[in-house]
């Protein structure tokens, strides 16, 4: 059987989840010593790129090569845009953050920098090259969350709750997809096209290590 093209940049990449599965920031969401400071920061933060994700995905429903793809991404924008971030915000309310503290915070450089390459892509790359490069966010997520949930549960609720927010079937469902629209485009591709979208997907995998690791480090602009 001829290997799914996802299943081949999951390989290409595969040092980098790897690391992001190692990463304190995630071990410490999956055995609940996390500080809290560290994970509010995240929150705040991902509120931001929440923002400009919904914009990249309506963008994708703008460029997709047909209806279904269309439809599919517009949909995901508007629950992005009207489910996902009024979710967010009632989660953030567990944590004391207000919604006006999250309208106030300010990008660090990392979610500058990952929300600047996708819209980028979203642009001026191909539409292959952008569900590449979105692929990492929806399946990552769901398998970090699929892992954190196949181990200890942790004591704080709050931390409980994200890891069965990212390992529900509803997360793997979306993930199954977009990994299902990524080895179509993959199949369908020169192979010229498949090495863009190794690069897109790489990048992203990058990315989404950083964004861990900026929220480990509550990274600040220097000045």
């Amino acid at each position: 059987m001829e290997e799914r093209f996802s299943e081949y940049l999951r390989k290409v990449a595969s040092s980098i989840w790897e690391a992001q599965h190692n990463h304190p920031f995630v071990r410490g969401i999956g055995d609940g010593t996390l500080e809290l400071e560290r994970f509010k920061y995240w929150v705040r933060q991902d509120y931001l790129f929440l923002i400009d994700y919904a914009r990249v995905l309506a963008m994708a429903s703008a460029r997709a090569p047909d209806l279904p793809a269309m439809r599919r991404f517009a949909e995901l924008a508007r629950s992005t845009l009207e489910v996902e971030m009024d979710l967010h915000r009632a989660y953030a309310a567990e944590f004391g953050i207000s919604p006006e503290e999250l309208e106030r915070e300010q990008k660090s450089p990392t979610t500058q920098a990952y929300t600047d390459f996708l819209k980028c892509t979203a642009a001026l790359g191909s539409f292959e090259e952008l569900a590449a490069a979105l692929l990492p966010c929806m399946w990552g997520f769901c398998e970090i969350g699929q892992r954190l949930a196949s181990g200890p549960r942790p004591r704080d609720p709050r931390y409980a709750k994200w890891i069965d927010m990212y390992s529900s079937k509803e997360f793997a469902e979306l993930a199954e997809w977009c990994k299902g629209l990524v080895d179509q485009l993959g199949r369908e591709a020169t192979a010229q096209e498949r090495q863009r979208m190794e690069e897109a997907f790489l990048v992203s995998s990058r990315y989404e290590y950083l964004f861990w690791e900026a929220a480990y480090r509550m990274e600040t602009w220097p000045v």
